[in-house]
């Protein structure tokens, strides 16, 4: 591995924005991360037990190559969750984000104990769908305006990992 995974602090801040605002245009139209000490400071008032946030730092230089979530838990008869997923401009297309997200998997599955992950994702972001589908999310379904982003109801396409086949695919 080239990566380690932290979870997200005041400490963080600096670096965090500094990547977010990096990466808006690679960001653009998909995802709106936290760009401000404000957003920020409400981002990480969000994590705890709904809610999982996940930095991705390069062992050797301990640059942010990527930010991960795993939000909305939902424990009992369903034990699942929606992941989320962001690299970092400069950092992309060298398999940092493949890795990350092995690792957010097993935090997901074994740590976290959850049975299923969803990942919703915009047709046209064929970076996230070729991440998700590297890691082993399969296509299950189309949601026409599914999620508001940027004041507009936007389609997704929902990919879906077991906890059963993420193991299988690991053996």
């Amino acid at each position: 591995m080239r990566v380690e995974l932290s979870t997200p602090g005041p400490a963080d801040e600096a670096d965090f924005l500094a990547a977010m605002v990096a990466s808006r245009e690679l960001h653009n139209p998909w995802i709106f991360p936290p760009l401000t000490p404000e957003d920020y400071a409400d981002y990480l008032a969000k994590l705890g037990e709904r809610k999982a946030g996940f930095i991705a730092r390069r062992l050797d230089d301990g640059a942010i190559v990527g930010w991960l979530n795993v939000s909305e838990i939902i424990r009992g008869a369903l034990e699942g969750a929606f992941l989320g997923y962001a690299g970092v401009a400069g950092h992309t297309g060298q398999g940092y984000m493949s890795e990350a997200l092995q690792l957010v998997l097993r935090e997901a599955f074994e740590t976290l104990g959850l049975h299923r992950l969803e990942a919703n994702i915009q047709p046209g972001n064929r970076g996230s769908i070729a991440l998700a589908r590297r890691a082993g999310f399969k296509l299950e379904g189309f949601s026409p305006g599914y999620l508001k982003i940027a004041g507009e109801w936007r389609d997704h396409e929902r990919w879906a990992l077991r906890a059963e086949t993420w193991l299988d695919s690991r053996r």
